[in-house]
Formats: structure tokens, C-alpha cells, sequence
């Protein structure tokens, strides 16, 4: 039985810490492309800008860094501890 739970709940190899770097990857990508897509809707229709478009794209940015620094949290916990 001990052998049964090892193998479905005991801790995974170190190849699996790739998971995390690619979630990493993914999060920063957004944050960046978001940012790109923000700036170029602020320069393009600078007189369409309210303050919920401001304060969506603050929420957005805000999201994906957060994603990103999780996952990159995340990525360096799992290589240092195993």
C-alpha cells in the first residue's frame, strides 16, 4: 500500500519543475503583449480613454505580473528543493 501511495502522491522528479518555467514563460508573454496592446490603444485613441478602461488595463497588467512572479516563485522552489 505504501508503495501504491508513493508512486500517485509522492513527490515527482525534477523534469516536472518545467512546468512551472513554462507557466512562466506564458505569464510574461501576456504581461508583455498586454502591455504593447495598452500602449498602442492609449496612443491611437487618446481621446476614447476613460477611467474604467484605465483602471481595467491597470487590473490586467496588474494580473499577469502577478502570474508571472507566482510561477517564477514557484519554478525556483521546486529546482531548489529537489
Amino acid at each position: 500500500m505504501t508503495t501504491l501511495m508513493d508512486k500517485y502522491f509522492g513527490p515527482l522528479s525534477r523534469e516536472y519543475c518545467v512546468y512551472f518555467y513554462a507557466l512562466t514563460i506564458l505569464a510574461a508573454f501576456t504581461f508583455v503583449t498586454s502591455a504593447i496592446t495598452i500602449a498602442y490603444f492609449m496612443i491611437t485613441n487618446y481621446k476614447k480613454i476613460d477611467s474604467m478602461f484605465v483602471f481595467n488595463s491597470f487590473y490586467v497588467l496588474f494580473s499577469a505580473f502577478i502570474a508571472y512572479i507566482a510561477n517564477r516563485l514557484l519554478h525556483t522552489m521546486c529546482v531548489k528543493s529537489i
